[in-house]
């Protein structure tokens, strides 16, 4: 197994969550935190601004570590996911972040609702074990 550095992005605002529908393998069509690989050279917090500026058109201030997962990806890659908890500083505006690069979709989801949504594998109780949903 190859083991790839990636990061994500936990931004929670009014009870709401910023999802994205991935639009790529793995995972492709399910909703996740936005994130992505760090790439060589690049710290977890840049990685951490460069995915969600792609992804959703906002900028962010990284915060804390919350937790990190292992995931398969495809073929022999493992992802190891660094999530952080992000605070919105700007970019589009956070009503309305517009999906780019390998989402499909963004969305600010009620956190009473993520149970709705076809969540990637293990996101709900990652979240929820991190002590990060209020």
């Amino acid at each position: 197994m190859r083991e790839v550095a990636a990061v994500g992005a936990i931004a929670i605002d009014s009870g709401r969550i910023l999802l994205i529908r991935r639009g790529h393998p793995p995972s492709a069509g399910l909703w996740s935190l936005p994130g992505g690989r760090v790439e060589p050279g690049e710290s977890d917090a840049d990685a951490v601004r460069r995915e969600v500026a792609e992804e959703t058109g906002l900028d962010v201030e990284v915060g804390p570590l919350a937790g990190e997962v292992v995931r398969p990806g495809v073929g022999d890659v493992v992802y190891r996911i660094r999530d952080y908890v992000v605070a919105i500083v700007g970019g589009a505006t956070s009503a309305a972040p517009v999906a780019g690069d390998d989402a499909d979709d963004v969305a600010w989801v009620a956190i009473d609702r993520l149970g709705e949504r076809d969540l990637t594998d293990g996101l709900l109780q990652a979240l929820r074990g991190w002590s990060v949903l209020p």
